[in-house]
């Protein structure tokens, strides 16, 4: 070619529009991934440090995330910095309040990513999930190794999970969780480990789809969208019901469905014994908790819970909690005792969800 040809090729190169950069918002919420631990092969007790870094400072340490090459633009805000294992209401009411916030901030946001510890991971994205309406992805993600550490998961996991909020197939998804490579789906992800990096599952269904190591994302499914339960702006974490879970065990008895009930609890979830019933000594206390307007999900400490409807719920009134786990039925029925406390509306949408 000759220099004239290259110097017209160049011009028209230079002239060309360039794709925009996908847009996504990081909202840091503390966690391992923001923990800073005492030596490189600190992976239990990290904590200790006390040192947890504002999401800023996180991103500007993994800074090459956000390049042109990566194609994304970052766009960090800051939230609460704490561990998930103190999680709480209001923090989640809050959080819902941020992300809405944020998209209104931002209209031009392709994705939502928001780094979250992993204790409690799976909650916060239920709640998120049934509490906003979105087109766009919120992604959590998170790390069971700060990013300090020998091998950390950290920005491998911030990597995938902006692949996924700025992907196209991943809109309309709802609330998305992405660890070591898999997208899960909110309703069914579950931390199954404390400290593997492979920690996630989603039994019995199995997750949505992976990212690539060259950060392709291939969604192999689509989630069944709960219903949204939408929090209402003024509320407070006070201001959501209060709803415990009692774990079934041989030998257990009523004591602790009393003390839920003493508490001033407006339901209990029940997690029991595999065949989804509760312990023979906690049946008479969660029949009388029912009948004194608490209400009562049956569910079960099952890997793969499944309590469908029968006879012997309806006659103690009592709902089934189907395939969801008890930690998510707690969260459903916090966000729908705000709206109602009709057995057969909760019932239904118990069916739906």
């Amino acid at each position: 070619m000759s220099e004239t040809g290259v110097r017209e090729r160049d011009l028209q190169a230079s002239q060309a529009p360039q794709e925009r950069l996908k847009r996504v918002a990081v909202i840091g919420t503390g966690g391992t991934f923001a923990m800073h631990a005492r030596h490189r092969f600190d992976w239990i007790e990290y904590g200790e440090s006390g040192v947890v870094h504002p999401i800023a400072q996180v991103l500007e340490d993994l800074r090459d995330l956000g390049s042109v090459s990566e194609g994304v633009e970052l766009v960090p805000v800051p939230f609460r910095a704490i561990g998930s294992t103190a999680i709480s209401a209001d923090d989640w009411t809050a959080l819902a309040r941020l992300v809405r916030e944020t998209v209104d901030m931002h209209p031009a946001l392709d994705g939502i990513v928001v780094t979250h510890g992993t204790a409690t991971m799976e909650e916060t994205a239920w709640f998120l999930s049934l509490a906003l309406d979105l087109d766009i992805p919120v992604v959590l993600t998170g790390a069971q190794r700060p990013a300090n550490t020998a091998g950390s998961d950290a920005p491998a996991n911030l990597r995938a999970a902006l692949a996924v909020a700025k992907c196209p197939a991943a809109r309309g998804l709802g609330v998305l969780v992405v660890m070591d490579g898999w997208v899960y789906d909110a309703r069914d992800v579950t931390k199954a480990s404390s400290f593997d990096l492979s920690a996630f599952e989603a039994p019995p269904f199995g997750p949505l789809g992976r990212v690539d190591a060259n950060g392709e994302v291939h969604i192999a499914r689509a989630p069944r969208r709960p219903r949204v339960l939408p929090t209402d702006e003024r509320l407070t974490g006070q201001a959501l019901p209060r709803v415990d879970i009692v774990l079934s065990y041989a030998g257990a008895d009523g004591a602790l469905v009393r003390a839920c009930v003493d508490a001033g609890c407006r339901a209990i979830v029940c997690a029991g014994l595999a065949p989804g019933r509760p312990a023979g000594g906690q049946a008479a206390a969660l029949a009388e908790a029912a009948r004194n307007g608490v209400v009562v999900v049956q569910s079960t400490r099952a890997a793969r819970p499944m309590v469908p409807e029968q006879a012997f719920l309806r006659a103690d009134g009592i709902l089934a909690g189907g395939d969801l786990a008890p930690q998510k039925l707690r969260i459903f029925l916090m966000l729908a005792l705000t709206q109602t406390s009709s057995l057969e509306t909760l019932r239904q949408w118990l069916r739906d969800i």
